[in-house]
């Protein structure tokens, strides 16, 4: 037994205990209802009570795959400068439904990724300075075009970007 009187191994936990649990993680940020299976399951928590306490939490409106999903995009593609691709990846890694994916990845506008590409390509060439020769202009480019490909840049915008912006 835990300090909380839960039990960890024998995977008897309730259903009240499991959401309990669920509340607490929830209090210091937002997840996924695959992520809470997950940490269900690492405590022992038989997948039939953790489904249920996570179908309950669903249902009051704690735990929102599709909000989840909106928010993470809008989060991963302003602040950290992700592309589709990349985002899309994240979110399936966290169980997100290939629905609510496309979904919240199609908030994304092409303009708004386009931008996104430029912006990070106009940063990584301010330290890098005006290229001496042909050599090292192919270096900066290839560079740039490695950099958006890391970030889930679709290859042909990446390309476009690059062309345009060391043109």
């Amino acid at each position: 037994m835990t300090p909380r009187g839960e039990k960890r191994d024998g995977g008897e936990g309730s259903e009240s205990q499991a959401k309990e649990h669920c509340l607490r993680l929830l209090t210091a940020r937002n997840y996924t209802s695959a992520e809470l299976g997950a940490k269900l399951a690492a405590r022992g928590f038989e997948a039939d009570v953790a489904n249920r306490a996570i179908a309950r939490l669903t249902e009051v409106g704690l735990v929102d795959d599709h909000a989840y999903a909106a928010m993470f995009v809008r989060t991963r593609h302003e602040v950290a400068r992700r592309g589709r691709r990349a985002i899309a990846v994240e979110l399936k890694r966290k169980g997100i439904s290939e629905d609510d994916v496309a979904e919240a990845v199609s908030q994304v506008s092409d303009d708004a990724e386009r931008d996104a590409a430029i912006g990070l390509v106009r940063k990584s060439m301010r330290g890098a300075g005006e290229p001496a020769d042909a050599a090292e202009r192919s270096k900066q480019m290839r560079r740039a075009l490695g950099m958006l490909a890391r970030r889930g840049f679709d290859a042909g915008l990446a390309i476009d970007v690059v062309r345009s912006e060391f043109g």
